[in-house]
């Protein structure tokens, strides 16, 4: 029996979030449909009847991930507040449900380039919100700094996650939060 179009459109949006969940986990190219289906609590061989490809898949699940990361942040008050919780240590120990950059930037940078348009945008959206964070609290927009101060926390998240000493990894995320924090 053919699933309805509401049952259809379901299990589509539970095989997004599934991919997009595992590939911040594990990496793009890490993770085979067989376990996105499985983990969506599908069978491998409904995948074709909603994504042409594994590609197809990625780029609507990666979309999907920051569009929901934006959709479902507080409205932060500040630059630094945005620092302490972009850096934070739940954000660091949970990449599956963390940032989208920060835990693929290297494989995103591997994309086609017709598949990073997704990427791209949600990269000037957070700049943007950097230059009213700065507006908010009184200071002129300043472009520069705003893609600075995104790039810092960015990287060092990356550098958080990367390093096998929680103590340099706290520091990373201290030291960035104090620097963006104060600027």
């Amino acid at each position: 029996m053919r699933p309805t179009k509401e049952q259809a459109d379901q299990n589509r949006r539970r095989i997004i979030e599934a991919a997009g969940r595992l590939f911040r986990e594990k990496g793009i190219h890490a993770v085979g449909v067989d376990e996105v289906m499985k983990t969506a609590g599908l069978t491998h061989g409904g995948f074709y009847g909603h994504f042409k490809s594994k590609g197809d898949l990625a780029t609507e699940a990666l979309s999907h991930a920051m569009d929901e990361s934006l959709r479902s942040e507080q409205d932060f008050p500040s630059v630094a507040a945005l620092a302490e919780t972009y850096l934070s240590k739940a954000h660091r120990d949970e990449a599956e449900n963390g940032c989208t950059v920060a835990s693929l930037g290297p494989e995103l940078a591997r994309l086609p380039s017709g598949k990073r348009g997704v990427i791209a945008s949600y990269v000037r959206k957070r700049i943007d919100q950097m230059e009213t964070l700065q507006e908010k609290t009184g200071g002129q927009a300043d472009r520069g700094k705003a893609i600075a101060d995104l790039a810092s926390l960015v990287g060092a998240l990356v550098m958080a996650r990367a390093v096998d000493d929680e103590a340099l990894s706290d520091e990373i995320l201290a030291e960035t939060i104090r620097v963006v924090g104060n600027g």
